[in-house]
């Protein structure tokens, strides 16, 4: 049976759809480009848009009873693979060295004309 979360900490869902959703043990994130819990899109760099989009995660995990530790893969995806070293080492700082699986993929657009967002699976077990 599944069961959706939304979390106050993480920007507000303004269309069809929940911050997470859990089923079967695992915790399923929707994407989350770098926007405040306010509405608001950080234009900085990306080091500033990676800490926001992963604050967002971490309200959104903690409202589905999850952390960081629990995360098993990410997707990352860019409008501009450049920016994925940058990226990497604001990431890395939410973990402490067992990273999970991810994949990194360069698209044409994303919501928001944001340039990164990312996506998280995560084990309740």
């Amino acid at each position: 049976m599944q069961k959706t979360y939304s979390s106050p900490n993480a920007p507000p869902e303004e269309q069809a759809y929940s911050h997470a959703a859990t089923s079967q043990g695992f915790v399923f994130t929707a994407g989350q480009v770098p926007v405040t819990p306010d509405g608001e899109m950080i234009d900085g760099n990306v080091t500033e848009q990676t800490h926001q989009i992963m604050e967002n995660l971490e309200a959104i995990l903690r409202e589905a009873g999850a952390t960081f530790d629990d995360v098993v893969r990410v997707t990352a995806y860019f409008s501009d693979i450049d920016d994925f070293e940058e990226m990497d080492e604001a990431y890395a700082e939410y973990f402490d060295g067992e990273y999970p699986a991810r994949d990194v993929i360069e698209v044409a657009n994303l919501p928001e004309g944001a340039n990164m967002e990312l996506v998280m699976i995560a084990s309740l077990e």
